[in-house]
């Protein structure tokens, strides 16, 4: 709002500056008519400068813009079992058992250009799946394996339509696939966003801070 204003209050000096420089012209004054030709040059470059400082401050916000894509919180229910409630931005909640001590998300994703993400174009994106996992490797091997779908069939599939469609859409960038993992603990609840690079999980309480902090 304010560079707009800025933009708009130099752009109209600038222009009176032109008419009167027009109008010394005419009379054969050159001396005012440089002047206030020079001024005018000044405030038409004042303005442009402006709207490129504009452009670039929404090219950043663009590029840090985030998507909320799931909220979830752990319950421990036994040795390396956890309880899990998942709450999507809609307001459905899904309740999973997950095995292991740490649990992992992953999404395929759908990045625009940046020409695309300057006009709005938000990074579209499907939840596949959710895991429990463990982090040792060993272990890993040995304890049965936890993973959910996180994709119903009879959802309307977005992410599907744009990848079939992609040589009509020249401004989609890339396709490709994006997980995150974090530690498990009794009463941690973390975000998932899906920002203009991937999946990023953040700890929304103290058990998760702590969690990630004691992570090794």
């Amino acid at each position: 709002m304010l560079l707009g204003t800025l933009i708009s209050v130099c752009a109209i000096a600038g222009l009176l500056f032109l008419l009167l420089a027009v109008r010394r012209l005419r009379h054969r004054r050159f001396g005012s008519c440089a002047i206030h030709g020079t001024s005018a040059l000044v405030f038409f470059l004042a303005a442009v400068a402006i709207g490129l400082l504009g452009v670039n401050l929404l090219t950043y916000h663009r590029l840090t813009h985030e998507q909320p894509a799931l909220e979830a919180q752990f319950k421990r229910a036994g040795d390396a079992r956890y309880a899990a409630l998942l709450t999507y931005p809609s307001g459905e909640t899904q309740e999973l058992a997950l095995a292991g001590d740490e649990w992992q998300v992953d999404a395929k994703v759908l990045k625009w250009t940046p020409f695309a993400d300057l006009l709005g174009f938000d990074t579209a994106y499907r939840l596949e799946r959710i895991s429990g996992r463990f982090s040792d490797i060993a272990r890993e091997r040995d304890q049965p394996r936890t993973v959910y779908a996180l994709n119903p069939p009879d959802r309307v599939d977005v992410w599907a339509l744009l990848r079939a469609g992609r040589r009509y859409v020249p401004w989609a960038d890339a396709l490709y696939g994006s997980a995150v993992y974090v530690p498990m603990s009794d009463g941690a609840r973390y975000q998932v966003v899906v920002s203009q690079s991937g999946l990023v999980a953040r700890p929304l309480n103290d058990p998760a801070r702590q969690a990630v902090g004691a992570w090794k």
